[in-house]
C-alpha cells in the first residue's frame, strides 16, 4: 500500500485513546497503522510547555497543525535567500562549500548529494524561478533514483488481499483452492529455482522446476501445468507478496483462476504451502542439483495423512475429482 500521512481524525482517534490510558500497540491496532508510527507522532508532534507544564501532552489539532507547518516549511535552500544565492555561485564544484569560511557554515554542512538535493533546481516549491539556467545541462525536473520500484499497493492491491478471500475457503470443506509458493536455492545453481502448489482440502501438492526466476516465466509455467485440471479444481490460489508473482493478473483471463495474497511477514496465514516447502526441504536441500532433478523425484503426494483419515494426497484429489464428473 502506498505511504500516506497521519490525518486529523487518526489524530484525534490518538489524542481519545491516550487520554484513556491505551496502549500505544492497541491504539496502532485501532487505526490500522504500525506501533511505530504511533509511537513517532506522539513523540514528535506532542503538546511542551515549559511555564505550563500541566498542560503538556498530545493533542491532535495541535499535532496536525505542527505536521501542517513542518511539511510547508521547505528545504534549507528554500527558506535562506542568501544561502540559496551562495549555492548557485558555487555550483562548479560542490565541496567548495566546505572549504569556504562563509557565515552560513555553522548553519548546515552541504556535501554533494545534498546540493543535488536540496537546489532549487530539482525543488518542486522552486519551479517557478529560472535558478536552472546556471546548470550545465540546465535539467529543471525534479530527479529521482533510477529503477524505482513501484508501490506493493499497486503491484498487489488490497482488493486482492487475503482478508477479501471468501469466507467459505478458510476451512478447507471446498475443493479447488491452492496456496503457492516459491522455494530458492543457493547462488551455485544459478537461476534455477522450484515453485510449489498445494490444494487446500486435499494437501495434493505440485512441484515444478522453473530455469528462470522472471515472473513471466513462472506465471505462464504455472499456468501451463494448472490448465488440465477442470475449472473447478483451479478456483484460486493464494501467494506471498514476492515479485516472482507480480504477473498475477494473467491468471485470471488465463485459466480462469482467482488471485488471493497474504500480508506482509505473515506466512502462517497460508500454512499449508509453509508445511509443504518445509517437507521438500528434506529432499530439496538448499546445495540440491535443482536442474538434475525430475518431476517424480519432487513427487511428495504418496504419504498418508492423519489429517486425511490416513489416506494419501493422491487418492483424497483423485476422489474429489471423481465427484466433479
Amino acid at each position: 500500500m502506498a505511504h500516506t500521512e497521519l490525518d486529523l481524525r487518526e489524530r484525534r482517534a490518538i489524542e481519545d485513546m491516550l487520554n484513556a490510558k491505551v496502549p500505544v500497540s492497541k491504539i496502532a491496532v485501532e487505526i490500522g497503522r504500525h506501533r511505530s508510527t504511533v509511537f513517532r507522532e506522539v513523540q514528535r508532534n506532542k503538546f511542551i510547555d515549559e511555564e505550563l507544564p500541566n498542560l503538556n501532552g498530545y493533542y491532535g489539532v495541535t499535532a496536525q497543525r505542527s505536521a501542517v507547518n513542518r511539511r510547508a516549511r521547505g528545504r534549507k535552500l528554500v527558506r535562506f535567500f542568501d544561502l540559496r544565492q551562495h549555492v548557485i555561485a558555487q555550483l562548479k564544484v560542490a565541496g567548495h562549500l566546505k572549504r569556504s569560511q562563509v557565515a552560513y557554515s555553522s548553519m548546515v554542512n552541504l556535501c554533494a548529494s545534498v546540493t543535488r538535493r536540496s537546489t532549487p533546481v530539482f525543488t518542486v516549491q522552486m519551479a517557478s524561478l529560472s535558478d536552472w539556467r546556471h546548470l550545465p545541462h540546465r535539467r529543471k525536473k525534479k530527479r529521482h533514483p533510477r529503477c524505482r520500484r513501484a508501490p506493493c499497493g499497486r503491484v498487489f492491491p488490497p482488493d486482492r488481499s487475503i482478508h477479501k478471500r471468501p469466507d467459505y475457503v478458510k476451512p478447507r470443506e471446498t475443493f479447488g483452492e491452492w496456496e503457492g509458493d516459491f522455494i530458492i536455492f543457493e547462488r551455485a545453481q544459478g537461476k534455477t529455482n522450484v515453485a510449489s502448489l498445494v490444494e487446500r482440502k486435499t494437501r495434493f501438492s505440485v512441484l515444478f522446476r522453473n530455469n528462470d526466476r522472471s515472473t513471466t516465466h513462472l506465471i505462464n509455467k504455472l499456468m501451463s501445468v494448472m490448465e488440465p485440471l477442470p475449472q473447478s479444481a483451479r478456483k484460486s490460489i493464494t501467494f506471498d507478496r514476492g515479485i516472482e508473482f507480480r504477473n498475477w493478473r494473467k491468471l485470471k483471463p488465463g485459466i480462469g483462476t482467482e488471485d488471493w495474497f497474504r500480508d506482509p511477514q505473515a506466512p502462517w496465514l497460508k500454512g499449508s504451502v509453509e508445511n509443504l516447502n518445509k517437507r521438500a526441504r528434506r529432499y530439496l536441500l538448499r546445495d540440491a542439483p535443482v536442474a538434475a532433478l525430475s518431476n517424480r523425484e519432487m513427487n511428495l503426494n504418496g504419504t498418508p495423512r492423519k489429517c486425511l483419515g490416513w489416506r494419501t494426497p493422491t487418492e483424497a484429489f483423485r476422489e474429489e475429482l471423481m465427484k466433479l464428473r
